[in-house]
């Protein structure tokens, strides 16, 4: 299989680069564009020998695009314009100027990619920009699936819904059906369930294999110690909300926050919530333990603000956290 030539759009600090090295597509960026300077040398940091190209998308001649004669497109373009908790400017929005210009110039290059991969916010998917997105790749031959994931869907212990959207050029056909809405999984794979296949293992600490049966029956007053919800009071939420996480600290197809914590603690102190902080906006945070399989969102709020930016973990476990009733 030859190599890939890959356009990363709106590099960032490369987190679709990293994603193109774990799937272990064969595949070379040819050059990576992103404005934003300190996510520039970031981005430098991890893939030094990557061109990187900062400067705006709208800078890029039809000329320069077909030199670079890439397969396939990743990108993020800014979400801004698309959240909703924010204006929704859609396509008036300044930001979103750049990712026009793409759809401009996609029909015009000499030679189309393959492959086009784009990712967005929940809210993408009733914007005139993803219509406009949808009637260009139709135009230009491709078929496309949408998708609504989260990291939860993979087993990782994080809400974070997200918008994403697979193009192909219709000669190279999609391994599965293409259906004509947003799916909230992934195709031709089994729901995810708590239901744990007999032969499956996860590894342990030490990097043995664990049956997963025995990982989950060892893990139940791990769940417990996460849940105690007649102790514990974290924040005020309704009845609801309060069953909807003992719901995913009990899901087994997801792993512990635990699982993707550095195991040397040293210098965390810096990062401890003062006391102060903790007394007064208690019952506003998020607190998750390492034995949780849930977190919240984070947002470029966190450590500024103290609601609806992240979740709170609380290393102390051996600590139980009681408010007088």
């Amino acid at each position: 299989m030859a190599r890939a030539r890959v356009l990363e759009l709106y590099s960032g600090i490369g987190g679709m680069h990293q994603a193109l090295q774990a799937s272990g597509i064969p595949a070379d960026v040819v050059a990576a564009v992103d404005v934003n300077t300190v996510a520039n040398e970031v981005y430098k940091h991890n893939f030094p020998t990557i061109p990187l190209w900062s400067k705006t998308i709208e800078g890029i001649s039809l000329k320069e695009f077909d030199r670079l004669s890439f397969d396939m497109i990743l990108m993020s373009p800014p979400c801004q314009p698309f959240t909703r908790i924010g204006r929704q400017g859609d396509t008036s929005d300044p930001r979103t100027r750049s990712f026009l210009y793409i759809l401009d110039i996609l029909p015009r290059l000499t030679r189309l990619p393959k492959y086009v991969l784009l990712e967005n916010v929940k809210g993408f998917e009733t914007s005139m920009a993803r219509d406009k997105l949808v009637q260009t790749l139709g135009k230009c031959g491709f078929a496309y699936q949408e998708f609504l994931l989260s990291p939860t869907c993979l087993g990782i212990p994080n809400s974070r819904l997200r918008y994403f959207l697979i193009a192909r050029l219709q000669s190279e056909p999609f391994p599965f059906q293409a259906l004509d809405k947003i799916l909230t999984g992934f195709p031709n794979l089994k729901p995810v369930t708590s239901e744990i296949p007999k032969d499956a293992t996860r590894l342990e600490e030490g990097g043995s294999p664990v049956p997963m049966k025995e990982a989950a029956s060892s893990s139940k007053d791990n769940r417990q110690q996460c849940w105690r919800k007649e102790e514990f009071l974290f924040k005020l939420e309704t009845t609801e909300e309060l069953e909807r996480k003992q719901q995913m600290d009990n899901d087994v197809s997801v792993q512990m926050l635990k699982d993707f914590l550095q195991e040397d603690g040293e210098g965390l102190s810096q990062y401890f919530l003062p006391p102060k902080s903790l007394l007064r906006y208690a019952f506003l945070l998020d607190i998750v333990t390492p034995t949780c399989r849930r977190s919240t969102c984070f947002t470029k709020g966190y450590g500024h603000y103290i609601e609806g930016t992240g979740s709170v973990l609380q290393t102390a476990e051996d600590i139980q956290v009681q408010w007088p009733s």
